[in-house]
């Protein structure tokens, strides 16, 4: 999977969690917890979720590494077997 793949899928979760927020308007490196208000739960829906869609396992240790979209996507990236294209 490319990163632009994995990004339409991070990007997508976000729009489930909340549906309210302009994703096209969030920097690719803004803190997604600040910006887009996420509390805990929240957090946890969006690790639980792209679990679901990539079969990804994202330990709690390793949370802090998914603070922005570019960051997921790096994340995701490396665990699906990147660099992605």
């Amino acid at each position: 999977m490319n990163d632009d793949a994995i990004r339409d899928v991070v990007v997508g979760v976000l729009h489930e969690i909340a549906p309210e927020v302009d994703l096209d308007a969030l920097p690719g490196e803004a803190d997604m917890r600040e910006e887009l208000e996420l509390d805990s739960m929240d957090f946890l829906n969006f690790v639980t979720a792209l679990h679901e869609r990539l079969g990804v396992d994202v330990p709690e240790r390793d949370y802090p590494l998914l603070g922005s979209i570019d960051a997921c996507v790096r994340y995701l990236s490396d665990r699906l077997g990147g660099p992605g294209e």
